[in-house]
């Protein structure tokens, strides 16, 4: 998008003697990432006023739409995706067929999304990878790898799926086989004729093991026992389970997933894979070995693929500067929804703890948007 040359700053970054000054455009507020939150969050600052492109800009690190959906492995559909929800203002169906059980997920959520953009003619720049942001002057300096930014506040929305979670337990460089995470998984025919051992005990862990275990062999590994549940979820439960990982980030501690809170319902799939021993699992072992794994009491196991479903980090990185992690290893949030950071009400983080799933980012981008226009007095 066009940058009007009446919003470049003269606020420069400390140079060496005779370098080039780096010149920051300066708007009101930044939003960093372009998914379901940072999408939620432009929409409602345009609705409540903010001017694109003068009064605000979303910053995106990908080539096109789609946030991380445009990542998922090929075999994600339709069918067995877990939660689509409507962007404020466009409904999905009105854009891509939802009957079409049969449609790739990375295919057409990314369709969605650029059409979202266009509806609401959003001030999305891609792609520009945020690499740190600091404090000065009352101000933020959002550095790039291309134009620099200078803004009053910030919704960081930035997701987890650049921040893989993958524990290095002991002998990780020595293994021969193959070791990946499920961000970098694209189905199961690549592991045809390998012994794949899973390690995770969330629903991604599960739905993957399903998928390979029809075409080669598996060994399913936990840390802890997967907690499955007979029961239907339905909106109360989600909201129990959200308001339990709330607390958590209003106390600063780490937050957990929704998943972790609820368990895992037995659907009529998990519960065929229960029945056919799919689903006997190990316990997590102790070490890595050249051809496989070992556990304390001696057993080995040969494996030609290790795949970590171990989750995911939220992406903060860029914001360490700002001090705004605690000792505990989260951040103390506030505000309605629990997306403001209380150490400083200019940094929204949306898409984190209570907001990170999809239905939640929507709300966590409207109240974000909300609460940093009246902070701020933008109105």
């Amino acid at each position: 998008m066009h940058m009007d040359a009446e919003n470049k700053s003269n606020e420069k970054t400390d140079q060496s003697q005779g370098a080039k000054p780096d010149i920051f455009y300066k708007v009101d507020i930044v939003v960093i990432g372009a998914g379901q939150a940072g999408l939620s969050a432009a929409y409602h600052l345009k609705r409540e006023g903010i001017e694109p492109g003068k009064g605000f800009v979303v910053l995106d690190d990908e080539f096109g739409s789609g946030g991380a959906w445009q990542h998922r492995w090929d075999t994600l559909t339709l069918s067995n995706v877990n939660g689509i929800n409507d962007l404020p203002g466009l409904a999905f169906d009105a854009v891509v067929d939802k009957d079409d059980k049969g449609l790739q997920a990375n295919v057409a959520l990314p369709k969605y999304y650029e059409q979202y953009e266009k509806t609401f003619d959003l001030p999305v720049i891609r792609p520009i990878r945020v690499t740190e942001v600091i404090e000065r002057k009352g101000r933020f300096l959002i550095h790039t790898n291309g134009v620099q930014f200078s803004a009053r506040g910030i919704i960081n929305a930035t997701g987890t799926w650049k921040t893989p979670n993958c524990p290095k337990y002991p002998g990780w460089e020595k293994f021969k086989g193959r070791q990946l995470h499920t961000g970098e998984y694209h189905g199961p025919e690549e592991f045809r004729g390998k012994h794949v051992i899973i390690v995770g005990a969330g629903i991604s862990a599960v739905q993957l093991l399903g998928e390979i275990s029809k075409v080669t062999s598996t060994t399913w590994v936990t840390r802890r026992s997967p907690d499955f549940r007979h029961y239907e979820f339905n909106p109360e439960l989600g909201r129990e389970a959200v308001a339990m990982v709330e607390e958590r980030v209003r106390q600063g501690l780490p937050p957990k997933s929704v998943v972790s809170v609820t368990g895992l319902p037995i659907t009529p799939a998990i519960e065929e894979m229960l029945n056919s021993g799919k689903l006997d699992r190990l316990p997590m072992f102790d070490e890595i070995t050249e051809n496989g794994v070992r556990w304390n009491d001696g057993t080995t196991m040969d494996a030609d693929v290790i795949f970590w479903n171990t989750g995911f980090r939220h992406s903060l990185d860029h914001l360490a500067h700002l001090n705004l992690v605690t000792e505990d290893g989260g951040v103390v949030m506030a505000g309605q929804l629990a997306t403001q950071v209380a150490k400083d009400p200019r940094i929204h983080l949306t898409g984190y703890g209570p907001s990170a799933s999809t239905i939640g980012a929507n709300r966590a981008g409207r109240a974000a948007a909300r609460e940093l226009i009246d902070f701020l007095q933008l109105k």
